[in-house]
């Protein structure tokens, strides 16, 4: 992903926040005479018991995005590359203050964030068929056949202030959105330099700062960025999604057989003694842990056994007693309407069974024994 997208995640995600929890802002939620007589001591503690699950919170979020960061660094791992000739870095870090100048990515929000926010205020905001209809659990086929002005009154008896809260949304998240993208400017700028600089030699490096220098490349620094924001942009790579998709679908039967084709993998209960002793010395551990781990895994695969075992033992009894309850319901049932020849077939067939059972469970026993005596102590 490139940081071009990052950075409409990052103001889609922002954007969606405030949608996300409008009760939060609502006057409405508590009636006056509750906040005048609450104890002094109780909005105190309140406030530090909510100042330290905010402070857990982002803690919280902190360590989880050092993980995947440190993920991200892993799997681009950049310290094997060779250094980079200074002359070359100091052409391409003038390469990239001319196409990534101060307020770049804000100019690229300006040509997104308006329409984005906009529509998504439309498809969330108060005055939505969604929203009305959470509001008042009418379904939003039925609020979709009012007009505009009966939604704006059903919305005005929920909140009356909502236009200004939403122009307040506005004017608290603009400002939010526009810091970040400061904040994610330099070091966008200096990962990029770096790459050109690696890509581009010190010659091509200078005819690119050339054409920039001139007043199309001037037009096209300033623009390259907003214009991916572009509609004409969006729309074309979002519907591009679907057939992707549908690809996968359709190609799903065939990579499914093409994997089922490739050899199991084995597990460790798979190994003998001696893979399990060539195993221990590669990962420079005791044998024995090895083997424990092996016998406990068997010993679980036992239990799942025995489980399938009882299961189907339950099973069986339960159809056992559904055929009584037929025969009860149904005199058809009754052994003692059968024919004679009907008769014998039915109890030779259950007799074979029974002996069948028996036979298996037999030979089961005298496979344990014929293991046990290969098996070392």
């Amino acid at each position: 992903m490139t940081p071009t997208f990052k950075s409409i995640l990052l103001a889609g995600t922002i954007a969606m926040l405030p949608l996300a929890t409008p009760a939060r802002a609502a006057p409405e939620e508590a009636p006056l005479a509750e906040i005048v007589t609450a104890p002094v001591e109780d909005a105190a503690a309140s406030e530090v018991d909510s100042t330290a699950r905010a402070e857990e919170a982002k803690a919280k979020i902190q360590k989880e995005m050092d993980e995947a960061v440190a993920l991200i660094e892993k799997m681009f791992d950049t310290s094997s590359l060779p250094p980079i000739e200074p002359a070359r870095l100091t052409l391409a870090q003038k390469t990239m203050g001319q196409l990534i100048p101060n307020g770049s990515l804000e100019r690229m929000m300006d040509n997104l964030y308006g329409k984005m926010f906009k529509t998504l205020m439309g498809e969330f905001g108060s005055q939505s068929d969604l929203m009305l209809s959470i509001k008042t659990g009418v379904e939003s086929e039925q609020i979709a056949k009012l007009d505009a002005t009966t939604k704006d009154k059903v919305a005005d008896m929920f909140d009356p202030y909502r236009k200004e809260r939403e122009d307040q949304i506005t004017k608290v998240v603009k400002p939010l959105v526009t810091e970040a993208l400061s904040d994610m400017e330099p070091p966008m700028r200096e990962g990029l330099a770096k790459a050109y600089a690696r890509k581009f030699t010190a010659a091509q490096l200078t005819d690119i700062n050339g054409f920039l220098a001139t007043p199309t490349g001037t037009l096209y620094a300033n623009e390259w960025i907003a214009v991916q924001a572009d509609p004409e942009v969006m729309v074309a790579v979002v519907k591009a999604v679907p057939p992707m998709i549908t690809k996968f679908i359709d190609r799903a039967p065939q990579i499914e057989k093409d994997l089922k084709d490739l050899p199991k993998e084995k597990q460790l209960v798979d190994l003998d003694d001696k893979e399990l002793a060539s195993l221990a010395r590669l990962m420079k551990v005791d044998v024995k842990v090895l083997k424990d781990q092996r016998d406990m895994w068997k010993a679980d695969a036992v239990a799942v056994d025995t489980a399938a075992d009882d299961y189907a033992i339950d099973t069986a009894v339960d159809a056992a007693e559904a055929a009584a309850d037929v025969a009860i319901a149904d005199p058809a049932y009754d052994r003692s309407n059968w024919s004679a020849a009907d008769l014998k077939r039915v109890e030779e067939l259950e007799l074979a069974n029974d002996n069948a059972s028996i036979a298996a469970q037999q030979a089961a026993e005298e496979a344990a024994e014929n293991a046990r005596k290969k098996l070392p102590e």
